[in-house]
């Protein structure tokens, strides 16, 4: 029994070793993760406060006003056209304060918010030139509203590339897709078939799990559940679609799941799942913009939180459904009934 043991044992590590691409994977996987998370989260500490500026310059002048040499603060100039998006944003604790120092000069806080408190004593105590001081009320978003989100999409990503890619992987290494080569059925055939039941499951799970725990908690809503539901969609199979593009190909398990690995784990990192990418390097957030999980994210909370309608939403709505059929095109192209 124990040689029996020990030769299996053997047998299948050395099916892994050989196999030159997945030992690559999970040897490379960790040290790209690790090396991604140190840029991220690297460098100088983090400012304490946001302080959008209007009037001092592009990048802010801290000459105009004494307060502006306040330190662990961020101060960023915004154009004169973005005051009253900066307002908002005032009102929804995602800003901690706006000053334009045009004349008459003028400030904004939110009296609910305790950085936007603290600011306005520091903005006391600097001296200088007086601000009028202007009042946003509004409840903040709490971080459990602007996590669901990108929950509901990680588990939305992670279903629709590992329930396509590594699903058709083993379908190919198994022989099935061989023996469907067989018949009738084209690629695009099968391939509109998979992504028609990955969808069909993932929008009923996340369904249930939206309406369950909106139940228990209680939600912000201030949009149009169509419209969430169409962004979500999008989406779907804009990931599902991706998916398919590794599965079109690969032919082991081990490297499908090293490909995915790489896939999902940046997306889930960069595209706004559990922080906001706001205040992060520009480059990064361009990288992120090449995601289709940043795209479904960013456009579900801007219904949940802002209310934003059809208008706001195009560019996310057309970029998803561009990546879906651009990725489709692609996996068709490519894809592979047999595994050698």
């Amino acid at each position: 029994m124990l040689r029996r043991y020990l030769a299996l044992t053997h047998a299948r590590n050395m099916e892994f070793l050989r196999d030159r691409a997945s030992l690559g994977w999970n040897l490379l996987f960790p040290l790209v993760l690790v090396a991604g998370l140190a840029i991220i989260f690297g460098g100088p500490p983090r400012a304490l406060f946001k302080v959008a500026v209007i009037g001092a310059g592009d990048p802010v002048q801290v000459s105009a006003h004494p307060f502006l040499t306040t330190r662990y603060t961020d101060f960023f100039a915004l154009p004169a056209d973005g005051e009253d998006a900066a307002v908002a944003k005032v009102g929804r604790h995602r800003l901690d304060m706006l000053i334009d120092l045009r004349q008459p000069a003028r400030y904004w806080v939110n009296p609910e918010s305790p950085k936007g408190y603290v600011l306005e004593r520091l903005l006391a105590a600097a001296g200088g030139p007086s601000l009028t001081a202007g009042t946003v009320p509004g409840k903040p978003i709490r971080y459990i509203d602007f996590l669901l989100p990108g929950i509901l999409g990680m588990n939305m990503m992670f279903s629709c590339l590992w329930g396509v890619g590594y699903v058709v992987v083993r379908y190919r290494k198994s022989g099935f897709l061989k023996r469907l080569n067989a018949t009738p059925v084209r690629p695009i055939e099968f391939i509109l078939a998979q992504l028609t039941s990955r969808l069909l499951l993932i929008m009923g799970i996340t369904l249930v799990v939206y309406v369950g725990t909106d139940w228990v908690i209680g939600f912000r809503m201030e949009g149009s559940y169509v419209l969430l539901a169409t962004v979500t969609t999008l989406g779907a199979l804009a990931m599902i679609a991706m998916g398919f593009v590794v599965a079109a190909f690969v032919t082991s398990e081990e490297l499908a799941g090293g490909i995915l690995n790489v896939l999902s784990w940046p997306m889930m990192l960069l595209s706004g799942v559990w922080f906001s990418m706001e205040g992060t390097q520009p480059w990064l957030q361009q990288l992120a913009q090449l995601f289709p999980l940043t795209h479904l994210v960013g456009g579900a909370r801007a219904v949940m939180l802002d209310g934003a309608g059809w208008v706001e939403l195009a560019p996310q709505l057309l970029t998803l459904a561009a990546m879906t059929l651009v990725f489709l095109a692609i996996g068709a192209r490519i894809f592979r009934w047999r595994a050698d």
